[in-house]
């Protein structure tokens, strides 16, 4: 196993009794976002109105980079960056044909940045919104693939559902079966979590993520790779999509050709300097992705077998251990999940509850040593 603890001293060391297994919830942010913090300040204080050359030039290029090799994009150019994930979401919704209501296929399992938009038009009769089951996860795809062929303006889907942590595949097979479909993979909970090799999906579908969850750079900084010639002209518009516009005195509202055509306004910059010093610390102490997925998994594997005598019974994973297509953390589904919750925050234990499900988190920040006095207080329980 990996032992990086050191590295996030700063968290950790801010509430010693606490033991954090919500990863996939907040993850702590490694020490080596702090200067970057700081450097946000010394920036803004050196360069004033003169920061923002800086920051959408060499700034967001050298983030580009990193995220492009990362998720082996082709072209750093088609990502763009937003607060959070809720303006993409808008972004593209706003952009559905009109004269008519958009077909709009998702699943019952999406994330509140898109679900809540979308079941909100949906009320008002703005979009037709058509929700398929996400578990059982392991034909999730092919249920999919199988309703896209009725016909749709949008599809949008989870990589990893927060739900339960199970992990889908073959999505280029969901691509092929989209037609003339808008396609959306939210990644937030594999990016950086798991290995995702984007490239054969990336002329065909749009890929949005953030640094809040496994990325480690905290909130403010979430990105979207547009495939270019998807949704070129989006009816929700920031004055910053304008950058790098070929033609800016061409009939209509210029936009930029590549992924900046998806940009709002002004914005805090701190979460692109943190997200970019996170992403670096992880190259430079030699961490791949697949080493953080196979560090989660063996701590998991470690917490699951250490259960036995426990109240907290592993037969309740809605994902079971020995199922690889899963995500970073683990979810219980329990009639009691709220009591569990309470009494593990009792217990200085950090949790995260969907309804009744009960999810523990892992990540770099933790050794065997945390799994191992995780487990005794779920015995002391």
């Amino acid at each position: 196993m990996l032992d990086l603890a050191a590295h996030f001293n700063g968290f950790l060391r801010a509430d010693p009794r606490r033991l954090h297994f919500a990863a996939h919830s907040h993850h702590p942010w490694p020490d080596a976002t702090r200067a970057a913090h700081m450097h946000v300040w010394d920036d803004a204080a050196r360069l004033m109105d003169g920061k923002w050359g800086p920051i959408l030039g060499d700034k967001l290029a050298a983030l580009r980079a990193r995220i492009a090799d990362l998720l082996r994009l082709p072209d750093p150019t088609t990502l763009v960056f937003a607060p959070n994930t809720h303006e993409f979401a808008a972004r593209i919704l706003a952009s559905l044909p009109q004269g008519r209501r958009p077909r709009v296929l998702t699943t019952d399992a999406e994330f509140m940045s898109f679900a809540r938009q979308a079941e909100r038009l949906a009320e008002d009769g703005l979009i037709e919104l058509h929700r398929i089951a996400a578990e059982p996860a392991r034909d999730c795809v092919a249920r999919l693939v199988e309703a896209a062929r009725q016909g749709f303006d949008l599809i949008w889907v989870s990589q990893v559902f927060f739900t339960s942590g199970a992990a889908l595949s073959g999505l280029e097979a969901l691509a092929d079966a989209a037609g003339g479909a808008v396609l959306v993979i939210d990644g937030y909970h594999s990016f950086m979590a798991m290995p995702v090799d984007f490239s054969a999906l990336a002329p065909r579908a749009f890929y949005s993520a953030g640094g809040y969850k496994y990325a480690m750079g905290g909130e403010g900084c979430c990105f979207m790779h547009c495939p270019p010639g998807w949704l070129p002209r989006p009816r929700n518009t920031g004055w910053f999509a304008a950058f790098g516009a070929l033609d800016a005195g061409g009939a209509g509202v210029p936009y930029a050709p590549d992924g900046m055509r998806f940009m709002g306004a002004t914005f805090d910059p701190g979460g692109i300097y943190r997200l970019h010093a996170a992403l670096n610390w992880v190259e430079g102490v030699g961490v791949t992705v697949a080493d953080i997925h196979a560090h989660a998994h063996a701590l998991q594997a470690r917490f699951v077998a250490g259960l036995a005598g426990t109240a907290l019974d592993p037969g309740r994973l809605v994902v079971p251990v020995a199922d690889p297509a899963r995500g970073n953390f683990q979810t219980f589904d329990l009639d009691d999940a709220e009591t569990w919750q309470a009494r593990l925050t009792a217990a200085h234990v950090v949790t995260d509850r969907r309804g009744r499900r009960l999810r523990f988190g892992f990540g770099l920040y933790q050794r065997a040593a945390e799994v191992d006095e995780l487990l005794a207080r779920v015995r002391a329980l």
